[in-house]
């Protein structure tokens, strides 16, 4: 989405790639630590429930900043 100046529109930040998630970092050491275990993933459960911690962090913030946009402004 752009703004009237052709910038990106600050209110809304990309994530189209995981890298732009804020929860990059729990993503990056979830699949460490899947690489160093293999088919083991019962040893890499801490790692799942984080990263899954910050993804409903995070959705519950996009969710809140979007009660105040509204579509039509």
């Amino acid at each position: 989405m752009a703004t009237k100046g052709g910038a990106a529109a600050a209110a809304y930040p990309s994530a189209a790639r995981i890298s732009d998630s804020p929860c990059y970092h729990q993503y990056s050491a979830s699949l460490k630590c899947l690489e160093e275990f293999g088919s083991d993933k019962s040893k890499c459960q801490d790692h799942f429930d984080v990263y899954k911690e910050c993804k409903k962090k995070e959705r519950e913030a996009r969710l809140e900043r979007n009660k105040t946009r509204s579509l039509f402004s």
